[in-house]
């Protein structure tokens, strides 16, 4: 159980830089609430790699799913999914299956008491006086961390995991993605000197955002952000690569940059945060992977994708090897097994069998 609730309101929560509260989202050392990518330094992230690829071994045996489902079969989760989600949503649902947790979601605020009148804080306390776990993804920038706030000052506080809010964050997303690219790149000498080349609406996309503060955690990474220039990065990102030290550079021209890059990173046109009267403003097929382009990606490069996808990489070029996006998708899976095992303390249960 969370041991110390924030000692501050919500607006002075709010105005704290969060390499200042994430002290206040662990219990003795071990990530509690996960909100933000910049809860996971370098140890943690090869705990959960080496945590991760261990639970996928003894998965593999009836024997061992079987004692897996043990683990945690007294909890409950509730997964407040209140924006759309295929992949994120199956894979918490499941991974919560693989641990033993029975889960219950919410996918309208429609079919909650918030159309009566009931405000937003007061579901989140019903949620705790029911659950142990509270899975959220929501379309306001922040609501997992308001989650995470009210949640730590009930009786009866709840571990929250941020999976989406609004453009902000993508943690887990960015855990997989690590991860990913981790395996991928075991038999060329791991992450290390790698170039990470992100394509596409950067200025609005989460996970792009969640993965490089993960990727500050590697020796000698390069990233190249490759968008039109208003959809660029955000300069809150760049200079937080600057201050670690990440070697980054930005361009417009995609096909130029392709033979250079380790890693490609393609994202869709993130338009669902248009405002009124908004346009786009590039054409999307200057930044998108065809089948012509695989003859002058490296051989040993890996092409990623968040998904969903639209016609940023073509069909045809998922038969090639090094397409990593439906990987992505089963290791999502089996990272947050690893993370919500971790959460819980049954990490070392799991290490130890």
């Amino acid at each position: 159980m969370k041991s110390q609730a924030v000692p501050f309101n919500w607006a002075q929560w709010t105005a704290l830089p969060e390499s200042e509260k994430v002290k206040y989202l662990t219990v003795e050392g071990r990530v509690y609430d996960v909100l933000f990518s910049q809860q996971f330094n370098r140890a943690l992230l090869d705990h959960l790699y080496v945590l991760t690829n261990r639970i996928r071994l003894i998965s593999k045996t009836r024997e061992g799913a079987d004692w897996l489902s043990t683990l945690l079969s007294t909890k409950k989760a509730m997964l407040y999914f209140i924006q759309p989600s295929t992949r994120t949503f199956l894979s918490f649902w499941s991974a919560c299956a693989v641990l033993g947790i029975r889960v219950v979601d919410v996918r309208s605020t429609e079919t909650s008491s918030e159309v009566k009148g009931e405000s937003s804080d007061d579901t989140l306390r019903t949620f705790s006086s029911y659950f142990d776990l509270l899975i959220t993804r929501h379309p306001e920038q922040g609501y997992a961390e308001r989650a995470s706030f009210i949640l730590g000052k009930t009786r009866r506080p709840i571990p929250v995991i941020n999976a989406g809010s609004g453009k902000d964050q993508h943690p887990t997303q960015a855990l997989l993605d690590i991860f990913t690219l981790r395996r991928s790149f075991e038999p060329t000498g791991g992450l290390r000197d790698k170039t990470i080349m992100m394509v596409g609406d950067l200025r609005r996309g989460r996970t792009v955002r969640s993965l490089c503060y993960l990727l500050a955690n590697f020796e000698d990474i390069r990233i190249v952000f490759c968008s039109p220039k208003a959809y660029g990065m955000g300069e809150d990102i760049k200079q937080f690569l600057t201050r670690h030290k990440v070697a980054w550079s930005e361009t417009d021209r995609f096909e130029a940059s392709i033979p250079d890059a380790d890693a490609i990173y393609m994202t869709r046109l993130q338009d669902e945060h248009d405002v009124a009267g908004e346009t786009h403003a590039y054409d999307v097929s200057q930044f998108s992977f065809r089948p012509e382009h695989l003859k002058i990606l490296k051989p040993s490069a890996v092409l990623m994708h968040p998904l969903p996808r639209r016609t940023e990489i073509d069909e045809e070029v998922d038969r090639d090897p090094r397409a990593m996006y439906w990987r992505q998708v089963r290791n999502g899976m089996w990272t947050r097994v690893a993370l919500i095992a971790h959460l819980f303390g049954v990490d070392r249960r799991i290490l130890d069998k």
